[in-house]
């Protein structure tokens, strides 16, 4: 070899002699060194040597013929530094032999020796295999090192070294088997909070496994699942409807499904674009599934935004007409798959056709067709584009946009057919002139099915609505029927309803003498306190006749019956007037009429009291037994009005109400809550304040498995006291107020009067401990449902709520409780209730100006005094000159004002006596008046007690015939 080629040294690289490659490499920290190499590295000077001499690694060199450490003593002389070969033979004794690191904890240094030199406790020798002598041309010294010592790394100094011995120890570690790879370190682990997330190769390999597993999901489902044959709802089952008593009350025999298919070419372009405006505006253009919109709708509906199918029409369709309406994952599944293939094979005409003759109208309409006849009574393909607008409204809700059935939801249908409108004109189906042009069409009303006359339909009506209201049952499910269900209804009860209400009222009407008895209706309802079920309902005279369910449906004012809830709050919260006074039935206010109410900051109200009544200081009972609007709207406001209606909603009437405002105008009754709901409400108040959503089914079944009802959960809406109390003032109201036709009933009781704006309604809502029972007569008219005033109707000038309506709930609660025995009031009273409160001067009455007019001050009733008895009656039993003459020889006190001129007519006719006297003027009219006033007419003032009460026609009858006034009674 010539001495210009690079010669290896041992040390050069990682590589071992070849005849060492398969030996497990030596443990050691640091790299091994061989005699030559310590003589040749100047740099390491021995203890107490030269610089230039290089100390060995372990300590000093021992002596010539001494064993250097872990040499075993065979007696052979060594010749130099351990390992070297005695005699030249590469493979003779101790020669064989090197060094081998063992056991010292890894960075460990011994005391006294250099940073990175071998321990030479830890040290032993080691046999070398043999192997080839040294090279030609090369020195002992290196010929020994390459026989009988490891390979080491280059050298670099004492940190080259460090290095070295670092990477021999690396490899060498546990774990790689001892034959780690030089240069190749293990993997630091995870530690702490990196723990907690996975790697980016496992999302990786998560990632690919979903879209392998989505993948291979939908090809099995595509492959799987086949478009079946249509479903069999063309042969419905019928819902059957029981009493209580399991008796039958009701068949909804509809297997003839009300369908008529028709094709695509007879519906017209303007109603197919209003039903793709009003359900998939992108029908034409895109796939049979969105998955978008199928997953907004899910999160809509697990975030609480409302239940959403997210449903394409196509996907509707297949569920219409080859499946069915549960609401499940294995239906949603085959519907997806069923879609898709349906659109690869049919086109979009032929799903849209198929779609609009399956749909669900409502009134048992299914299809186009049918529903055009069921709110127009015309073919679908003479339909106008409003009245195509609102069918296809109908079809995302039918029950709550049929404005017939349900008038108080039209602003919502109406807002949803200009949704509709408003769509057709954005996908350019409309022009902005034609949309400008069209009016809400309202719908036709309904004609019965003739197998649900009489109360029938409209007992299934309502347990419909309670059913889907709830989400007991869908209305889809619903009218495919097979459901039997038990109401809570029982049937003497019933019986007794309609009994009542002919005898009272139905019996009276004359149609043919007076037309405004056509417009007459009336609806009721009954509860069990104790258990809020629904025991008896009335909704009209016939389901066949008059659609509408006058019992649920929520348009007519519910007028005075209102105002118990406002002095319920009042007890509840703990309310004072405008001075500080506690509220309690004694609580003095000013009665006077158009009386403006104070502390209330949303401007001027001054309400007038029914007939203009002045009532000076007056009771919390008092007014109430005359419901006095002056008093209860500034009790309103002396509460909070948005106290009111959180007690009125606690109590059982619905928070969406209409016109349920937080105003003083609350306590009035201008909310149109119907009369179940206040059923519902009053029944809280008999049952001593607790309150539990009144129900009407009391078992459900289909296919004999049970459907799950929902909890009525009954808790305490106000405390006993607040109801008691309330209850204490409305038994006055019965005794001696405007409800003594209740007294017929036998029991005891407490109950409210009211009446609507313009006498278009008059209600009687009372309870006894056992019952309560709310009974309202309404006027409409038979061709324009509009509502119309009540005057004339019966024979009666006026229809309040003190006469028929108290006279039906009398004898219907006195038949359905016959045979229990009387149970008295068990109350709790509001701490003050019994104890009379002395006037406060700042709050009395204003002196009436001499020139006002104050006659009648306590006169005429909202229901049962002034025009019908007070006025005629009386006129027959005196003069017009006595009413006039007492008054004008009464003085200032008596004069005009309170019974001359201006109530002569009226006042003087009704209790103007000959043996009335002139001075009894004065003194018997303002002692008698607030006696007088509740009943009025010639009960009171006529000629039994004209000598003693003469005084009431001027001062208390006087405007029993004078224009009524703008109160709600």
């Amino acid at each position: 070899m010539s001495s210009d080629e690079p010669q290896r040294r041992p040390g050069d690289g990682q590589e071992e002699p070849t005849a060492r490659r398969s030996e497990p490499a030596a443990r050691q920290d640091g790299p091994a060194e061989g005699p030559g190499e310590r003589a040749s590295r100047p740099s390491d000077p021995a203890p107490g040597g030269k610089p230039g001499d290089r100390a060995p690694v372990g300590g000093p060199t021992p002596p010539k013929g001494t064993p250097g450490p872990g040499t075993p003593s065979s007696g052979t002389p060594s010749s130099g530094a351990p390992g070297a070969p005695a005699s030249g033979t590469p493979d003779s004794g101790p020669s064989t032999q090197q060094l081998r690191p063992l056991g010292r904890p890894k960075g460990a240094v011994p005391q006294g020796s250099p940073q990175g030199a071998p321990d030479p406790s830890t040290q032993q020798l080691r046999p070398i295999p043999p192997g080839p002598g040294p090279r030609q041309g090369q020195g002992q010294s290196q010929g020994q090192q390459h026989q009988g010592w490891a390979p080491r790394e280059p050298e670099q100094g004492a940190a080259g070294a460090e290095g070295a011995a670092a990477s021999v120890a690396a490899a060498d570690a546990p774990g790689d088997g001892g034959t780690g790879k030089a240069g190749k370190k293990k993997r630091p682990k995870r530690k702490g909070w990196r723990r907690l997330f996975p790697t980016w190769r496992m999302v990786l390999a998560g990632f690919i496994f979903v879209v392998l597993l989505c993948v291979g999901g939908f090809t099995a489902g595509y492959l799987l699942i086949d478009i079946p044959p249509a479903n069999a709802t063309a042969t419905k089952q019928a819902n059957v409807y029981l009493y209580a008593d399991g008796t039958e009350l009701a068949r909804d025999d509809s297997k003839g499904m009300n369908r008529e298919n028709v094709p695509l070419s007879k519906v017209p372009k303007h109603v197919q674009h209003a039903v793709l405006a009003a359900e998939d505006r992108d029908f034409y253009g895109e796939s049979a599934v969105d998955p978008k919109a199928m997953l907004r709708a899910a999160w809509n509906t697990v975030t609480g935004k409302g239940k959403q199918s997210g449903s394409t029409i196509t996907q509707q369709y297949v569920k219409n007409y080859y499946l069915g309406q549960e609401q499940t994952v294995t239906r949603k599944v085959k519907e997806f798959f069923i879609s898709i293939k349906l659109d690869r094979e049919v086109s979009k005409d032929d799903i849209l056709q198929g779609y609009l003759n399956t749909s669900y109208f409502g009134r048992n309409a299914y299809g186009v067709q049918a529903a055009a006849q069921a709110y127009y009574g015309k073919d679908v393909e003479d339909l106008t584009v409003g009245q195509g607008a609102y069918l296809a409204t109908l079809v995302n809700a039918p029950n709550a946009y049929d404005v017939a059935a349900h008038p108080e939801n039209k602003a919502n249908a109406v807002g949803r057919w200009n949704y509709v409108l408003n769509g057709m004109v954005k996908e350019g189906w409309l022009s902005s002139a034609d949309r400008e042009k069209q009016k809400f069409p309202a719908p036709e009303q309904a004609r019965g099915n003739q197998d649900l006359s009489g109360q029938r339909g409209y007992v299934v009506k309502a347990v419909e609505d309670y059913l889907i209201e709830n989400k007991i049952v869908e209305e889809d499910a619903l009218h495919r029927g097979g459901y039997r269900i038990t109401t809570t209804l029982q049937k003497p009860r019933q019986d007794a309803f309609v009994k009542a209400v002919d005898d009272q009222v139905m019996s009276k009407l004359d149609k043919k003498a007076r037309k405004i008895d056509r417009n007459v209706r009336v609806g009721g309802a009954s509860v069990d306190p104790k258990t809020g079920k629904v025991v008896a309902m009335y909704g009209g005279i016939d389901y066949t006749k008059q659609f509408v369910n006058n019992a649920t449906r929520r348009d007519y004012q519910v007028g005075s019956t209102f105002k118990p809830f406002v002095f319920t709050s009042a007890v509840q919260n703990g309310s004072t007037t405008q001075s500080g006074t506690p509220i309690t039935p004694n609580t003095i206010y000013d009665g006077n009429n158009r009386r403006p109410v104070q502390g209330w900051d949303g401007g001027q109200y001054a309400p007038a009291n029914e007939d203009d009544g002045q009532y000076g200081d007056i009771t919390v009972r008092e007014a109430t037994d005359k419901s006095v609007n002056s008093v209860y709207a500034q009790m309103a406001v002396d509460v909070g009005s948005d106290r009111v209606k959180d007690t009125a909603v606690a109590l059982g009437v619905p928070e969406k109400t209409p016109d349920l405002t937080a105003s003083p105008s609350i306590a009035l009754g201008p909310s149109t809550a119907s009369v179940l709901d206040m059923t519902e409400a009053y029944a809280t108040l008999a049952n001593h304040g607790q309150h539990g959503s009144y129900t009407l089914v009391e078992k459900i079944t289909k296919n004999g498995e049970d459907v799950v009802l929902p909890e009525r959960g009954e808790k305490t809406a106000v405390s006993r006291e607040a109801a008691d109390t309330t209850t204490s003032i409305l038994r006055s109201v019965v005794d001696s107020g405007t409800g003594t036709e209740a007294l017929a009933a036998g029991r005891p009781a407490a109950g409210k009067t009211g009446t609507a704006e313009e006498d278009k309604a008059a209600w009687f809502a009372g309870y006894t401990p056992d019952l309560a029972t709310v009974v309202a007569v309404m006027g409409q008219d038979p061709k324009t449902a509009v509502q119309t005033p009540l005057y004339g109707a019966l024979g009666e000038r006026r229809i309040n709520g003190g006469g028929y309506p108290a006279r039906i709930w009398a004898q219907f609660t006195k038949d359905a409780l016959e045979g229990k025995s009387v149970k008295e009031f068990d109350l709790e009273l509001e701490e003050g209730a019994d104890v009379p409160v002395q006037p406060d001067p700042s709050e009395g009455a204003e002196e009436p100006d001499p020139d006002e007019n104050t006659g009648g001050a306590t006169g005429g009733d909202e229901d049962t005094g002034g025009a019908a008895d007070g006025g005629a009656t009386g006129g027959d039993q005196g003069g017009q000159n006595q009413g006039q003459n007492q008054g004008q020889n009464q003085g200032p006190t008596g004069g005009q004002d309170q019974g001359g001129q201006n109530q002569g007519p009226t006042g003087g006719q009704d209790q103007g006596g000959q043996t009335q006297g002139q001075d009894q003027g004065q003194t018997q009219g303002q002692s008698q008046g607030p006696t007088g006033g509740a009943d009025g007419g010639a009960a009171d003032g006529g000629a039994a007690q004209g000598g003693q009460q003469g005084a009431l026609g001027g001062l208390t009858q006087g405007t029993a015939t004078g224009p009524r006034g703008r109160g709600d009674d």
